[in-house]
């Protein structure tokens, strides 16, 4: 035991033993009443049992910061309190408290990140949910040397922090979230996607790019193998790509339509100007979109165009295709995707 924790177990012993029989039962009577709304109390990362013992005071939680202590010390939990974030429903016992922050009992954040997000989306979910800094998330998910030092040879993250539903803890740092979602990307693009890739003459940062652009277009499930045969039968014809996703993705507040103006601005994410991919993902693929990057669908299309029910008209000829753009979209002709 620490100083400091022999220092509190001390004054808790003294207190207790000094205390009247009647003050001693107060302070450990259960804090509370059926009905009470919850408590929610934060331990900082490095608190000590003092620490601790103050922050459950200030919420209403315990009664006596001494009498927590002195509980904690005959448990032989004064060393083993953990940080975090808890909630605690009423009324609570005074040894109810210390065991759940002995045994690191904490509330778990379940966060959901959509397919499609950016690291922009990332940042604003986390913030909404009280678990890190947007900036810091959007800074660290850009920047290339923070890649590096997770393993990857990339511009940014963007694209790599898998798409699902984490457990997550208020006091992790934004460098062990990131840490936690990259780790589940590597969990689902492994050896034998790579070696799909390398089948296909691409490699990971191609496919995961590939892949976010079609999670971008594709609002119906089965249609993605068919807009990643587009994608990969323009990439062998040396055509340029014409996403407007990832037009989009370099103007994150832009709303309505793209403009003829829009598509000749010149841009590394303009793909009607640029041909092949663009230069990294644009949003974070799902699973689904990525397996349709690494197996496009045996078809000739090279052109698709939105239809008004979300779902696409697929071309094999520029005049298929017009004849599409006209029968869907009409005046919109210059918006045209793929």
């Amino acid at each position: 035991m620490n100083s400091s924790a022999r220092a509190a177990a001390l004054a808790a012993g003294l207190f207790l033993a000094s205390a009247t029989p009647a003050a001693t039962l107060l302070a450990v009577a259960p804090v509370g009443d059926p009905g009470d709304p919850p408590r929610v109390v934060y331990v900082a990362r490095g608190a000590g049992a003092r620490q601790v013992a103050a922050a459950l005071a200030r919420a209403g939680v315990i009664r006596s910061r001494w009498a927590f202590l002195g509980q904690a010390t005959l448990r032989g939990d004064v060393r083993r309190l953990k940080p975090g974030e808890y909630e605690f429903t009423l009324p609570a016992t005074l040894g109810e408290v210390v065991a759940k922050v002995a045994e690191g009992r904490t509330v778990i954040h379940m966060v959901t990140v959509p397919e499609g997000f950016t690291v922009g989306d990332l940042a604003a979910r986390l913030a909404a949910e009280g678990l890190a800094d947007p900036a810091r998330v959007q800074a660290l998910g850009q920047d290339a040397a923070f890649a590096h030092r997770l393993g990857l040879d990339v511009p940014s993250l963007e694209g790599y922090l898998f798409p699902d539903t984490y457990r997550f803890v208020k006091g992790m740092t934004e460098e062990e979230i990131l840490g936690v979602m990259l780790a589940r990307f590597r969990e689902v693009f492994g050896p034998s996607e790579e070696q799909r890739a390398r089948a296909l003459g691409l490699d990971r940062h191609a496919i995961v790019t590939l892949a976010s652009l079609i999670e971008k277009e594709a609002r119906v499930a089965g249609e993605r193998p068919l807009i990643s045969a587009v994608f990969h039968n323009r990439l062998r014809r040396h055509m340029p790509l014409q996403a407007d996703p990832s037009i989009l993705y370099s103007y994150p507040d832009r709303r309505g339509h793209l403009t003829r103006a829009d598509l000749r601005r010149p841009d590394p994410y303009n793909t009607y100007t640029i041909p092949g991919l663009p230069p990294g993902p644009i949003a974070s693929p799902g699973r689904a979109s990525i397996r349709a990057a690494l197996d496009p669908m045996a078809v000739g299309y090279l052109y698709f165009v939105a239809k008004k029910d979300g779902t696409h008209a697929f071309s094999r000829t520029l005049a298929e295709h017009e004849r599409a753009v006209r029968r869907y979209q009409g005046a919109r002709k210059q918006e045209v995707s793929g």
